[in-house]
């Protein structure tokens, strides 16, 4: 589904050029569940941000399904993320001036997805993320925790290709983030392929492959065994 060849990532500061990423080759194959975890400022949300398509700053080759990425105008990489990829933001990104309900309806209008089968969707979603009360509150008037859930219905209801999560239970308590970390799994066994950034073990263990990343390198894969310690490929 995805394949990175030399990617890198690095930002303009007063003390000169700081790389957050660095070299990355990476493929992910559809229906994988992945997990990048490493300590703060490894790169893991750098490079989940890349994959999700909100940054357009990084050097090197994209491929998703086939299409070159790298090649893309902006609106281009817009449109592929609308229709194809789901994202659970570690602070919501919820759309302030919408309801719950409009913010979870959201991406169903960008799959065209008829009126009548869009408010069915909908209800479903609420009822199954137990937010039917919520549902005319704007996310002000939402815990932390309620912002969360919507995050994650909003994420899901279209039945994205690909999920990308961010700490997605970084703000639920503990019986919350369980429901959660099944829901995710549930949705892989049914193909959707899923890539979280998280610090949680108990999290990870829910997927089916960790890539560990440090100093924008990744320096282990479960799936790759004999990959390089950063230390070598740095020389």
């Amino acid at each position: 589904m995805i394949q990175l060849k030399n990617v890198e990532r690095s930002y303009k500061t007063a003390a000169g050029q700081t790389w957050v990423l660095r070299r990355i080759k990476l493929e992910i194959r559809q229906g994988e569940f992945v997990t990048f975890m490493g300590p703060s400022g490894a790169g893991k949300s750098s490079l989940l941000n890349v994959l999700a398509l909100l940054d357009d700053q990084w050097l090197g080759e994209y491929w998703f399904r086939d299409q070159a990425v790298h090649d893309m105008k902006r609106k281009q990489r817009g449109e592929l993320a609308k229709r194809n990829i789901g994202m659970v933001f570690q602070s919501y990104h919820l759309l302030d001036d919408l309801t719950v309900r409009e913010n979870i309806d959201l991406p169903l209008s960008y799959k065209d997805v008829p009126s009548g089968q869009r408010q069915g969707l909908v209800a479903d979603t609420l009822d199954r993320f137990q937010i039917v009360a919520k549902k005319d509150l704007f996310p002000s008037q939402l815990s932390g925790g309620q912002q969360q859930l919507v995050g994650v219905a909003r994420a899901v209801i279209h039945k994205p290709a690909l999920l990308l999560a961010d700490e997605p239970t970084g703000n639920l308590h503990s019986s919350q983030a369980k429901e959660i970390m099944e829901l995710f799994r549930e949705l892989n066994q049914q193909g959707t392929t899923i890539v979280q950034v998280t610090h949680s073990e108990a999290n990870a263990a829910y997927g089916s492959r960790t890539i560990q990343l440090r100093d924008g390198w990744m320096v282990g894969d479960t799936a790759n065994p004999d990959l390089q310690p950063y230390e070598a490929v740095k020389q």
